[in-house]
């Protein structure tokens, strides 16, 4: 019953030393939120030139595909009527 009281009034003395420790700087929080509002405005435009050419990239690439497709069945077509070169 002893160590067990023990134990735990040891725990409450490092739990109690660990959290009053603590720093709470507000007034320098604040100045930083400035500051970081404009590199927002820097990544929203930064995610919308990502954006487009996300876009830009799939667009050519299914292009890319559809005349992949085109050339695929033109061989074949090729190929069914005797007219390959190969």
């Amino acid at each position: 019953m002893r160590k067990s009281i023990l134990v735990l009034a040891t725990a409450f003395t490092l739990t109690a030393f660990f959290t009053s420790c603590r720093d709470t700087k507000k007034e320098s929080d604040n100045m930083e939120m400035s500051d970081d509002m404009d590199d927002m405005d820097d990544v929203g435009d930064d995610l919308e030139d990502a954006v487009d050419d996300t876009g830009d990239a799939i667009e050519n690439a299914a292009n890319e595909t559809g005349d992949a497709v085109e050339n695929a069945a033109n061989e074949v077509e090729a190929e069914v009527e005797g007219t390959d070169d190969m």
